[in-house]
C-alpha cells in the first residue's frame, strides 16, 4: 500500500482531518482505536501474533495521543477520570501482548466503548446542527 499523497483515499482522509471539528476528530481516533483492538483480539485469537502486535501498538498511539491531549483546565475531574481509563486501557492492551491474552484486550474494549460511543453522538450531533437549515 502506497503512502503518496497521490493516493486519492490518503488525500480525502487528510482533507479530512484538516476541516473536522475537535469533536468529529475525537469520533474518527476512537473508530480507528476500536477498530484496531477489534484486530488485535482477533490476531491473538487466531494465532497472528505479528499481526496482532502490530494493532496493538497503533492502538497505545491513539490511546498515548488521547491522554497527551487532554485539557485538564475546563473540566479537572472529567480529565483525570478519562486519563485513568485511557491508562488502563493501555496498561491491558500491554499486558494482553506480553501474555498473548485476547481477552485483556477484550477489558479495553469494553471499558473504552461507552466513550467512543458517546465521541460518535457527539460529533454526529454537531454534524446535524450544521446540516440544519
Amino acid at each position: 500500500m502506497t503512502t503518496s499523497i497521490r493516493d486519492p483515499q490518503r488525500r480525502y482522509q487528510a482533507v479530512q482531518v484538516r476541516t473536522s471539528s475537535r469533536s468529529e476528530l475525537c469520533a474518527m481516533l476512537f473508530k480507528g482505536l476500536m477498530r484496531f483492538l477489534d484486530e488485535a483480539r482477533s490476531g491473538l485469537e487466531a494465532g497472528d501474533r505479528p499481526r496482532a502486535g502490530d494493532r496493538i501498538g497503533r492502538a497505545h498511539a491513539i490511546l498515548a495521543h488521547l491522554s497527551a491531549s487532554l485539557d485538564h483546565g475546563p473540566m479537572p475531574e472529567l480529565a483525570a477520570n478519562l486519563d485513568a481509563l485511557y491508562q488502563f486501557s493501555m496498561g491491558r492492551i500491554t499486558e494482553a501482548n506480553l501474555h498473548q491474552d485476547a481477552a485483556r484486550i477484550a477489558d479495553a474494549e469494553r471499558a473504552l466503548r461507552p466513550v467512543a460511543l458517546a465521541f460518535q453522538e457527539i460529533a454526529g450531533s454537531a454534524e446535524a446542527r450544521v446540516e440544519s437549515p
